[in-house]
Order: structure tokens, then C-alpha cells, then sequence
């Protein structure tokens, strides 16, 4: 009888095995919920927790093209904003080269609110002369004539060019080729000419989305009225 009586209490709700088989259901939700946690949180980019905030600021300033505010540093950094006001301090004073460390050839600088690297104005002629003679040379102006025929009327081979201009255009349409503003289309069948044709740099220099933003070139073209003017009175237009 006692048996009986306890395997029966065993099975009414409440018993012993449904709250053993609820605590097993209830551990397994919490270990799954923890593994999706982990997995996220494993596939979330996050500096090393051993990385300075000093060190996590320096490189958000170096590819920022903005000034960056303390509060946005500190969103950045998931820090407070007094200890990233501490960072950048301490940044400043090491680029500045203040207690031994060396001057760097750019600061930390806050203008309009953030702060931003900038070149010490003591280097700006040196930086100048560099940008100077990385820029490319401006184009010829036959370079500029060829670039136009192409524009307007490609695709285009060398030798069309070349008839439109009355002057021999290969070595123009090589510097052009080189600097990526036209290039090969296809080769013709028949001749084996290559054809010509702007390319998407030309578009992005004009500042345009296509080529049909190209201003109209029929109200550029001399329509011989001055050479009818000048000629008026006789009879035929001869001279």
C-alpha cells in the first residue's frame, strides 16, 4: 500500500518527475539563450579589452574627415565623456611632444566644437609643395580638342580623329588613354581600327551622371552668318 500510494503521488501534477522534467526544460531555454547571446556577441566588432582608450581614439581621428565631438568619441569607444576629455588631453600632449616624446608633424586640434588631426601650420609649405607636385598637369589644348571629338562622337578610331582635327592625334590619344579619361571600346571587323570612347572617370571629373548632360555643341559652331554679312551686296556672294 505504501508503495502504491507513493508511485501515485508521484504521477498527480506537481510531483516529482514534472518538476524535474520542468527544471531540465527551463536549464535547456537558458543554455540556448546564452549560446545565441555568445554567438552574437562573437560576431560584433569590439577593440580588445586590453586596447587603451587612448590608443581606440587615435585611430577613429585618424580616418575621421570631420571633427569628432567628446560625447561621439565617447559613443565610439563606449567610454565616459570625462575620461575621453583625459584621453584626448593626453593625446595632445603627446603629440606635441611634452615630457620627452617626440613633436609630431601634426596635432590634435579642437575647432568648431570637435577634434580633429590637422598639419602644424610650420609644415604647410612643405605639405603644399607636395600636393602641388602630385597633382596632374592639365591638359593641352589639343589633348582637350581630342578629348572633345571623342566625346561627341564616339565610339571613334584614331583615324577619324585624325581627320577632324587635320592633324596626326596617336600620341594624344595615348596620353589620354593613360589617363583614363578615354579607352578601347572595340576593335573594328573589317579594318582592325580601335575604337574609341570616354570613360566613367571623364563623367566623374565633369561632374555629370551620363553623357547625355553634355551641353549642346550646335550653339558653339560659327554658322557662317558674319562671312554672309560681310559679303552682302553682291549679287552671288563672290568676291
Amino acid at each position: 500500500m505504501t508503495d502504491d500510494a507513493h508511485d501515485t503521488s508521484s504521477a498527480e501534477p506537481g510531483g516529482a518527475d514534472e518538476m524535474a522534467d520542468a527544471r531540465a526544460i527551463e536549464h535547456e531555454i537558458h543554455a540556448r539563450a546564452a549560446a545565441e547571446h555568445e554567438h552574437e556577441h562573437e560576431h560584433t566588432p569590439q577593440a580588445h579589452p586590453s586596447t587603451p582608450i587612448d590608443r581606440q581614439l587615435e585611430a577613429i581621428l585618424m580616418i575621421a574627415d570631420e571633427p569628432q565631438s567628446l560625447v561621439a568619441l565617447g559613443a565610439a569607444v563606449n567610454a565616459p565623456v570625462p575620461a575621453v576629455r583625459q584621453a584626448v588631453e593626453r593625446l595632445v600632449a603627446d603629440f606635441d611632444g611634452v615630457d620627452g616624446t617626440v613633436r609630431r608633424g601634426f596635432e590634435l586640434r579642437e575647432v568648431g566644437g570637435g577634434w580633429r588631426f590637422y598639419v602644424r601650420s610650420d609644415l604647410d609649405a612643405v605639405v603644399e609643395q607636395f600636393v602641388e607636385a602630385e597633382r596632374p598637369a592639365r591638359l593641352s589644348q589639343a589633348a582637350l580638342e581630342t578629348l572633345a571629338v571623342v566625346a561627341y562622337k564616339q565610339p571613334i578610331t584614331r583615324s577619324q580623329i585624325a581627320s577632324i582635327r587635320a592633324v596626326n592625334v596617336d600620341g594624344v590619344v595615348r596620353t589620354l588613354v593613360a589617363r583614363g579619361l578615354i579607352e578601347e571600346s572595340f576593335t573594328d571587323a573589317e579594318t582592325g581600327a580601335i575604337n574609341y570612347v570616354t570613360s566613367d572617370l571623364l563623367l566623374q571629373q565633369l561632374g555629370i551622371n551620363s553623357l547625355d548632360e553634355l551641353p549642346l555643341i550646335s550653339p558653339l559652331l560659327d554658322d557662317g552668318a558674319d562671312g554672309f554679312e560681310q559679303n552682302e551686296g553682291i549679287p552671288d556672294g563672290r568676291v
